[in-house]
């Protein structure tokens, strides 16, 4: 099951501070397979994460855990999403 995190931007000093501490989480979900896709809004208005997980308590836990959430930085939005192919129109 898929899950996306919408970061949105709060306080960008504080989330600068956070960076290392926020790339360094993902990398480890990265590594556990927790994650299938990521990346910043390139407008600087914040981020999505797109987690992998086998329930939405799980995958939630995971994005509250974030750094970024954690100090306040971003606000979280979170949704369930479904991944479709071309040929699912």
């Amino acid at each position: 099951m898929f899950f996306c995190a919408f970061l949105r931007m709060k306080d960008p000093e504080l989330s600068a501070l956070h960076r290392p501490e926020h790339l360094a989480y993902l990398a480890r979900l990265e590594r556990q397979e927790s994650i299938f896709a990521r990346g910043r809004f390139l407008d600087g208005s914040g981020g999505l994460v797109i987690y992998q997980a086998a329930s939405e308590q799980e995958a939630r836990q995971l994005a509250e855990a974030d750094p970024l959430v954690q100090t306040g930085a971003r606000e979280l939005e979170f949704r369930a999403w479904e991944k479709t192919s071309s040929g699912d129109r």
